[in-house]
């Protein structure tokens, strides 16, 4: 009998731990906005769907309460997965980009699994909530830093060599273009100085001598 009423105790005490819980996960927390992609560049990545439906989708979580939250995380791991697997455009083929990216799944990861713990805390949501959001920022902000520097790239007419950057972490479009740029101007001038040499130099004619008388 004594083992019966200690079982049944204790089911009865968590039972009331998950029941004074629920409430504390109901009340809705300012979780602010991620960092957009700028408006400069938003024709760049106009055709990556997967990217603009994960940003789409954490527009919940604006303002949302824990349950809200929990109950959006497996849609939203699913999401990020799809973004991690798609094709991307070759400028963000690259390992810190994909880094960002792995950093973003492992965090809704962490979310999703929330789900299954019967007494997680809300404290325990609201700060995975917070990484989610960040870590989705320094996605967003590593394409506006690949996209700034190929716009910048793009623009100028120098060889990267006599400017200092790393020319082994320019994409391969870009260096190209660069190069094409570059090999057009020395053209030019090569161009330039070879029809200054072959214009006729004028001759000067010296004044003539007065015979002495």
């Amino acid at each position: 009998m004594l083992l019966i009423f200690f079982s049944c105790s204790k089911k009865k005490q968590n039972i009331d731990k998950e029941q004074d819980s629920k409430p504390l996960l109901s009340v809705p927390k300012e979780f602010g906005v991620t960092v957009k992609v700028d408006a400069m560049f938003l024709k760049d990545v106009e055709e990556w769907q997967e990217l603009k439906a994960v940003d789409d989708f954490l527009a919940r979580f604006k303002k949302a309460s824990q349950n809200e939250v929990l109950s959006n995380a497996l849609e939203l791991e699913s999401l990020v997965k799809s973004l991690k697997d798609s094709v991307k455009p070759i400028l963000f083929e690259v390992l810190a980009f994909k880094a960002r990216i792995n950093i973003l799944h492992n965090e809704t990861l962490r979310l999703s699994d929330m789900t299954f713990i019967p007494a997680i805390k809300a404290a325990e949501v609201n700060l995975q909530t917070a990484k989610i959001i960040s870590a989705f920022s320094a996605v967003n902000s590593k394409v506006n830093t690949i996209l700034l520097k190929k716009h910048f790239e793009d623009a100028i007419e120098v060889d990267v060599k006599f400017i200092g950057l790393d020319s082994t972490q320019i994409d391969s479009v870009s260096k190209k273009a660069i190069n094409k740029k570059f090999e057009r101007s020395l053209l030019n001038k090569k161009k330039s100085k070879l029809l200054s040499s072959e214009k006729p130099k004028k001759m000067k004619l010296l004044p003539s001598k007065k015979k002495q008388e």
